[in-house]
């Protein structure tokens, strides 16, 4: 029973998928939108106004979709090469899954592009793409799910604030999870005039057509 505890927190600590108890949902999630500076703020500030309080931490960094990246603990320099194969992501951790996790994913393809695969503006390459890390299946079926739903928003004309008329997101398991320097944390609030091409692309959440 210890060494079961014992593996379920070195996994949270790392950023690996922890199996949730039954009838739960993992709290934490990393979520690639572009430039990280600009991913954090919209979700530190602008969802907690929606919704204050809900998140716990938020810590931006690097994630490969591959299970075991032949580029362990990269920099940031690292990943600007385009050799690693990570992406810029923030790591969130929710105090209250069930109540914000869909929500979040509904605010998530709110504030950038996920048509525009591969880059975000003009940040163009592999570790600006518009990711989806869950933490468990739960997480991955109400992601599939919202992404289903925006994908049916976008192709009936309801959404047409992007750029194309197909969602690139892809949504898999949380993986390793490398930690950002420290001067890229919280970026935008060290520097309020700093880069970021995140804006609004809606603020409502269309309804679905009644059956």
């Amino acid at each position: 029973m210890g060494n079961t505890a014992s593996r379920r927190n070195r996994n949270a600590a790392s950023g690996a998928p922890v199996a949730p108890a039954e009838g739960n949902i993992s709290n934490k999630v990393a979520l690639g939108a572009g430039c990280y500076w600009g991913t954090e703020k919209y979700i530190r500030k602008d969802f907690q106004k929606i919704f204050p309080n809900s998140i716990k931490s938020a810590t931006v960094g690097f994630m490969s979709p591959e299970a075991q990246p032949r580029f362990r603990k990269p920099s940031y320099k690292d990943v600007c090469t385009g050799r690693t194969g990570h992406v810029e992501v923030l790591l969130v951790e929710l105090h209250d899954p069930t109540a914000h996790f869909e929500e979040l994913m509904r605010f998530f393809f709110m504030f950038h592009d996920p048509t525009q695969k591969n880059r975000q503006g003009n940040d163009r390459g592999t570790q600006y793409a518009s990711w989806i890390f869950c933490g468990d299946d739960t997480q991955t079926e109400i992601a599939t799910r919202v992404k289903e739903q925006l994908q049916n928003f976008v192709s009936g004309g309801k959404i047409r604030a992007y750029e194309n008329n197909t969602v690139t997101t892809a949504i898999g398991p949380l993986r390793e999870f490398t930690k950002a320097e420290e001067y890229h944390q919280n970026y935008l609030d060290k520097h309020p005039n700093g880069y970021c091409n995140h804006r609004f692309r809606f603020k409502t959440w269309p309804k679905a057509a009644s059956n």
